[in-house]
């Protein structure tokens, strides 16, 4: 029995490792791909900057997700010595925090840059949004390093049971009433808002593409935008269902927290899925990434051919 869970452990430990680090890779690509734009034109434009910070947040990210996971399955005692819990829970909490709502501000940014509506509202926040986004981005940091303060003193003030098994993946025997109630809260209401921010984007854009498209149907014109609408669309769409996904493993994973049990091992596998497979929708959505990867793949082909 003990030799099937190391195996299952083991198993669950190289698809996380996997899956990390082709994330890494993929963030690391598009934050060198825009620092290196950076260099060249001296600025950058607000997409850049949303991809930039979310390029990172999510290296980050991974990078922490990859190193808890690691130590709960493999060295558990050595996870709960305080401080290194509270420590690496925390930063785990921020990144979390971080990458959901600077994705969240990437779809209102599209949103509000590509849909047409005929309001006030909306033309006047369509003409301030590259003023907007770096608010927004600096209030998305301040709030997830809130949660990362918030969630350091909590959890280096709350007891917690250091009987985690070596098979047992993240079980932390942490109740409601040892005053853990705010960091549920804060957390499960950061993954609410990004979610209806990331939906509420999605339907905004859909009924603006089906508007366009009966007026070119009526007028029984071709207009360039309409490309860019179907290929936001596509980006916005596979966002919205790999998010949706995300949203529902990461409220499984809130509720079996707070009702004292252990999620299954597995589950953490598809939290690792949506940043890797929603970077790359962003690569193959954007020209100027997918040109240099693109570039970088053939250099390689070519190496390899070579050889």
């Amino acid at each position: 029995d003990q030799f099937n869970v190391t195996s299952y452990g083991a198993t669950v430990v190289a698809l996380m490792a996997l899956q990390a680090f082709a994330g890494m890779w993929i963030n690391a690509f598009i934050f060198s791909v825009i620092c290196m734009a950076w260099i060249k034109k001296k600025t950058l434009n607000s997409n850049e900057k949303i991809l930039l910070l979310l390029a990172c947040s999510r290296f980050w990210h991974l990078c922490v997700s990859w190193l808890y996971s690691l130590l709960s399955i493999i060295y558990p005692h050595f996870l709960y010595v305080q401080p290194t819990y509270t420590l690496i829970v925390s930063i785990h909490n921020f990144f979390e925090c971080s990458n959901l709502w600077v994705s969240a501000c990437l779809s209102v940014f599209y949103c509000v840059k590509i849909a047409s509506f005929r309001n006030r509202f909306f033309t006047h926040l369509k003409v301030k949004i590259d003023r907007i986004v770096p608010w927004l981005l600096l209030g998305s940091l301040l709030l997830a390093l809130a949660v990362g303060i918030t969630v350091y003193n909590i959890a280096g003030k709350e007891r917690c049971d250091n009987s985690t098994g070596r098979g047992n993946f993240l079980k932390t025997s942490i109740k409601m009433d040892d005053g853990f109630f705010p960091i549920y809260f804060i957390t499960g209401f950061g993954f609410i808002t990004s979610f209806m921010a990331v939906t509420f984007s999605a339907i905004l854009l859909l009924s603006s593409l089906w508007r366009h498209k009966r007026n070119m149907q009526t007028n029984s014109m071709k207009d360039l935008s309409m490309d860019a609408h179907i290929k936001a669309m596509k980006s916005i769409i596979c966002f919205l269902i790999i998010y949706s996904i995300n949203f529902v493993v990461l409220i499984s994973t809130l509720t079996s927290s707070m009702k004292d049990e252990s999620p299954m091992m597995f589950i953490y596998v598809f939290l690792y899925t949506f940043p890797v497979v929603h970077s790359l929708i962003l690569i193959f959505s954007n020209p100027k990434l997918e040109k240099a990867l693109l570039s970088i793949l053939s250099c390689v082909r070519c190496k390899v051919c070579i050889r």
